[in-house]
């Protein structure tokens, strides 16, 4: 684990204050905030973007709607529930089946539809949403998710988390659902990080509730063959976001489907830190190449190549102090 704050500094390891103050004060415009918190909003833009996105197949916003949910639902293919203004994983709920008149998780658990309603409801009332304000509830068709993580994640779809600064992604990782996160990619709520190579798309270590772990607790599979093909696809999705939404430190979530590829999932304006002990390096050093290196008058496909040339890890060795006693692990 960590040790000291001289250590991490020296490491390069950005704190929650620096993050706050440094990185989303100064590039964040909050007046930019609802394009991402809102996650109606975020999915226009991506429309308008022409970016992928999984499919909003309705939207709840009145307790009429929520009487009306049976009927609409029984049309829909599988799908997820979640607010439009939540955060960290809070409120969404997956439907993979169905089994009778009951709708069924992933997990094989019976959902009614009377539950549904209720979280419906729930989420209108703001249960879930930021602030605890008035919400709705978007109805999404669930990602049908590439075997190419086959075994890599428990009964859920995984994501990776990409953060960009100024339009360059500087760090990624992989979020893979457990039985502990109830399927969900939420690493607070016990869901695998495992650190990507931002040069080459593989698996550098991984960490569960922040404890260095080798294999998926519930699969059992080994984590450091994980590798994400189409990566330079991924890292494209995400330095567009740049232009999209204006914010100068963004976190991109991305999903990737059997058939429709990588798709974005969400944007987040204040992306979290855990993405450093899932790799194993600290955040500054990229952060300042990237000032250094300066992004006017590159495109997104340029700020990708310099991205993954200047951060692929093999590049970095000795460059680059790693977060200490957060070392490769594989």
């Amino acid at each position: 684990m960590f040790t000291s704050p001289f250590k991490l500094k020296k490491a390069g390891v950005v704190g929650m204050n620096r993050r706050n103050v440094v990185l989303i004060a100064r590039n964040n415009p909050r007046q930019l905030y609802p394009s991402v918190d809102d996650k109606l909003k975020t999915k226009r833009l991506l429309a308008e973007a022409g970016i992928s996105a999984p499919r909003l197949l309705g939207v709840v916003k009145t307790q009429g709607n929520v009487r009306e949910l049976e009927s609409f639902l029984d049309t829909c293919p599988p799908f997820v529930i979640k607010p439009s203004r939540g955060s960290g994983g809070k409120g969404i709920l997956v439907i993979s089946g169905r089994h009778g008149q009951d709708y069924l998780k992933p997990d094989g658990h019976r959902v009614t539809i009377g539950e549904i309603k209720r979280h419906a409801s729930n989420t209108l009332s703001g249960l879930f949403s930021l602030g605890g304000h008035s919400d709705v509830a978007m109805i999404e068709e669930m990602v049908d998710f590439s075997d190419a993580f086959e075994g890599f994640s428990y009964q859920g779809v995984p994501d990776i988390r990409v953060i960009v600064y100024k339009g360059f992604p500087v760090m990624a990782m992989t979020r893979l659902s457990t039985a502990a996160s109830d399927g969900k990619a939420n690493l607070h709520q016990g869901a695998v990080g495992v650190g990507i190579d931002v040069g080459t798309g593989e698996a550098l270590k991984a960490v569960q509730f922040s404890r260095q772990v080798t294999h998926h607790p519930d699969t059992g599979k080994e984590l450091s063959t994980l590798f994400v093909p189409h990566w330079r696809d991924f890292l494209d999705l995400a330095a567009r976001c740049y232009e999209i939404t204006g914010l100068g430190y963004l976190g991109v979530d991305i999903v990737l489907d059997r058939l429709k590829g990588p798709m974005i999932l969400e944007l987040n304006a204040r992306p979290g830190l855990a993405i450093q002990i899932a790799n194993g390096y600290g955040l500054q050093p990229r952060v300042d190449r990237v000032d250094a290196e300066g992004a006017e008058g590159k495109n997104a496909s340029e700020r990708v190549q310099f991205s993954m040339e200047a951060f692929s890890v093999s590049k970095e060795t000795g460059g680059m102090p790693s977060v200490p006693c957060l070392h490769r692990s594989f």
